[in-house]
């Protein structure tokens, strides 16, 4: 390692503090124009930034811990003493002035600081010189609302050194620090082994959001068929989540096929190397399974909205047979309506008491009447009836 380190540039001297792998190797004198070594003191007043978002912060040496710093000005100062060892800070939601002190003491790209502190990144890989810098994606699964809650992780790795800033509550790094812990022969293979354990635990986290889903759309179809009028909401939430399921794994294939392409380039372990096929691996099927419950819940949309159509049909068709039904009563009301109106009309006029009226001395005036109405009865009757309203 010490070998490695000699080969990277010094920086100019007013780059601020040097990263840990350049303070280990032997300075020459300096001229005398550039500054005197007490100018690194000032870089110390980083420390009052923290303020808890440090979960927690350890050194390591041979895959054993040595050293449990508080803050990150104690880890600092350890790396510094202890130059073969590897610091592996933890951090949640941190100040930008934590993530600053982190970039001024350990020389990170100010594009990967600046994506640190913003947060809301999609899954990628970037190198920048000896650093590696990674976004993932994280989900778990809440059982009590039924839905997927997403976490976003940035880890920077050196050459000895690993942080994590972690902006969610998933994943649980605290299970990875356990399990390299109690793994040394794999915590000693240095910062790309703890990479690969972050990898794992978040891949590993996807596997009971798969199921949980799985089962909301198994309800989902059940709730289909079954008729209720809330399930296209649901439909639409789920497929929603999805499609932050896939922004999630997607980029994971290409990222960890990118990681195994420079296996040897960068001198990989070959345990290492078998480890992270096996995460490829487990990403490639997450994946597809993502694309196809995407698929499904599309496929199951369109089978509720036929559905739905269906049933708003029958409901058009049930108002148009009530609708034509209560028009042939109508009708045949008015048809009756119609027939003793005539009559009616007839009589209501002789019935008025008028002493000048025609006809009323006429003896053949009442059955002329009588006739009269008999014959406009049986007319309208005959016309109501081609026209089927009676």
């Amino acid at each position: 390692m010490s070998d490695r380190r000699a080969r990277r540039p010094v920086p100019p001297s007013g780059g601020g503090r040097k990263p840990v792998w350049r303070r280990a190797v032997p300075e020459a004198t300096p001229p005398p124009a550039d500054p005197p070594a007490p100018r690194q003191a000032p870089a110390e007043p980083a420390a009052p930034a923290e303020v808890g978002s440090v979960v927690q912060a350890a050194l390591y040496r041979d895959g054993t811990r040595v050293a449990n710093p508080a803050t990150l000005a104690d880890t600092f100062r350890e790396l510094r003493e202890q130059p073969d060892g590897m610091a592996w800070i933890g951090l949640a939601r941190p100040t930008e002035e934590e993530i600053l002190s982190l970039a001024a003491e350990f020389d990170l790209h100010p594009l990967a600081v600046e994506d640190a502190m913003e947060a809301h990144q999609r899954p990628k890989l970037e190198r920048y010189g000896e650093t590696l810098f990674v976004v993932l994606r994280a989900a778990r699964y809440l059982d009590a609302s039924e839905e997927v809650d997403f976490g976003e992780l940035h880890v920077f790795i050196g050459p000895d050194f690993l942080i994590t800033v972690r902006h969610g509550a998933a994943p649980d790094l605290s299970a990875v620090r356990r399990r390299m812990e109690e793994t040394p022969e794999l915590l000693k293979l240095g910062p790309e082994a703890v990479l690969y354990a972050i990898l794992d635990a978040v891949v590993d986290g996807y596997a009971p959001v798969v199921s949980g889903v799985q089962n909301d759309i198994d309800e989902i179809e059940t709730e289909v068929f079954g008729g209720d009028p809330w399930v296209s909401r649901r439909i639409y939430e789920l497929s929603r989540e999805m499609v932050e399921f896939q922004r999630a794994t997607r980029p994971l294939v290409g990222m960890l096929h990118g990681l195994m392409a420079g296996f040897a380039k960068y001198g990989t372990d070959e345990e290492l190397q078998r480890y992270l096929r096996d995460v490829a691996d487990h990403v490639t099927h997450t994946s597809e399974r993502v694309d196809g419950f995407r698929q499904a819940l599309t496929d199951i949309l369109t089978v509720n909205a036929t559905l739905v159509t269906q049933q708003q049909n029958a409901e058009m068709r049930a108002l148009a047979e009530a609708g034509f039904e209560q028009n042939e009563e109508i009708k045949k009301i008015s048809s009756w309506a119609a027939i003793l109106f005539a009559p009616t009309l007839v009589g209501t006029i002789y019935g008025m008491n008028f002493d000048d009226m025609p006809e009323l001395g006429w003896s053949f005036g009442y059955p002329f009447a009588i006739g009269l109405m008999g014959v406009v009865c049986a007319s309208l009757y005959v016309i109501f009836k081609r026209r089927d309203w009676l």
